[in-house]
Formats: structure tokens, sequence, C-alpha cells
């Protein structure tokens, strides 16, 4: 199956779930995007696979106007809803992929994007786009999970992130991440990278599939009990896998 409908796919059956979830719509992560903008923040801002938009209702509260753009019509919709609601009226909603922006060279002011670089087949190939689309002195904020530097620690946590969720490609490492936005042009600035505690059971609710969740239960409660982390803290607590999520946010502007 092509990426890009595996992607809709998956995120058509998530967007209730993906929509509520608390690890989603943590005010202070989206706060923290919106603040790493800068100046940037009050102009025109392209949010990159937008989702439910969380980030997108955020940032219209300030910026000349937004565009919501995101591959699943689902999360779109969620999107003008959430909008709806928050009352802003200065968002576009555009539906396409991230790897063939519809826009013209120096459009945006800034970009963001969310949870969204493990979902890409070529990231390369998304910030080149992204780097079109800005206008020199313009900003990019990416905000993503990372994984291990250890190249098995990395491949197991990957894989456990597959069968969860399908759509998911590749976590990349740190170091990854910043080669291929400095390969894009970018300048790199600001960066921080924290862990954020999940609860497995949440997260794998998420995906609003039950065959699926029974056996990465089990799989995971059995590497936990055999100390095999996978680069994210995998363990028991009262008998419950619990982990984490490795997160970096990282600022880079066009020369």
């Amino acid at each position: 199956m092509d990426q890009l409908e595996r992607v809709k796919r998956e995120f058509a059956r998530q967007a209730d779930s993906f929509a509520a979830s608390a690890a989603i719509t943590d005010e202070q992560l989206t706060s923290r995007l919106v603040d790493a903008l800068g100046s940037a923040a009050k102009g025109t801002i392209l949010d990159v696979a937008c989702g439910p938009g969380i980030v997108t209702a955020a940032l219209a509260r300030q910026a000349l106007e937004v565009v919501a753009f995101d591959v699943t019509p689902e999360m779109l919709k969620k999107a003008e809803q959430r909008c709806a609601r928050a009352g802003v009226t200065n968002v576009k909603f555009r539906q396409g992929s991230a790897a063939d922006l519809p826009f013209a060279d120096a459009t945006f002011d800034g970009v963001v994007t969310r949870l969204a670089v493990h979902h890409f087949s070529e990231p390369s190939r998304v910030f080149n786009e992204i780097f079109r689309v800005l206008r020199v002195g313009g900003t990019l904020v990416v905000a993503d999970v990372v994984s291990s530097e250890d190249v098995e620690e990395a491949a197991l946590q990957n894989a456990i992130e597959i069968l969860r969720d399908p759509s998911h490609v590749r976590m990349l490492p740190s170091s990854e991440l910043l080669s291929a936005l400095e390969a894009a042009g970018f300048a790199i600035g600001a960066q921080a990278t924290w862990d954020k505690s999940r609860e497995f059971e949440e997260w794998i609710g998420i995906v609003n599939d039950p065959e699926r969740v029974a056996p990465l239960r089990v799989i995971a409660a059995a590497l936990a009990r055999a100390g095999e982390q996978a680069g994210m803290g995998l363990s028991l607590s009262d008998g419950n896998v619990v982990f984490f999520h490795r997160w970096q946010l990282i600022v880079a502007r066009k020369p």
C-alpha cells in the first residue's frame, strides 16, 4: 500500500481518539511550539501535518494567517471544528502531501510540524519542500519523537511502533534529524530534548484496533520482564507496562 494511503487509513480511524488524547492535547507542549516561532508567529504560518488542529488553533490567536495542511480529510475536519470552537477565522484548510507542498516559493514566514516526521517516507524531501516555501529569514519549528542513537535499540523501538501503527515509518535519531535539516539548507538554532512518560494502555488505545493491541501488549510486557528497554524505557509498574517517548524540538531558520 502507498504510504500516503496508509496514513489516511490509519488516521481516519484514529481521528477521534487521537484528537482526545491528553498526550496530544498537552497545552504546555503546544505553547512551547508557538513560542519557539518567535516573531514569525505573527506572520503567515503553515502547519504541516496539522492533525486535529491543536497547534493550528493556538497559532491562529496571534498569526496573520494560518494554513492547516494534512493528508487525511478526517483530521482536517477535526481541525476545522477545533478552530470554529476557538472562534478563529484566519485559518485556511488544505489537503495534500507534505512531500509536494502546493504552495509557491517563499510563501510563509513560519512553518511548524509536530509528531509527523516519523510518518514521512522521505523526510529529506519534506524538509526541502518546507525550505522552498519559507521566506528568507523564515523559521521552521520541528517537534517529534526521536529514537535512540544505538542502532539496535532504535530498530526495536521502531518495530514496536510499526506493530502499533503501520503508518509509522521510522523515528530518526536526533543526529540524523539535525543532519537532514542542515542538508536541506537550514541553519539550526535552539534545541531542546526531554522524555515524556506514557502509559502503554493509553498509547495503544489511540489506534482503535483491539486485534492489533492484544499481541502488542504481550510483546511489550515480555520485553519489559526481560529487561529490554528498547530505547524507550520499557518497564513494569504494578504489573502495567510504562515507557517514555523522547521528544526533540528544533528551531531552524532559512538563511
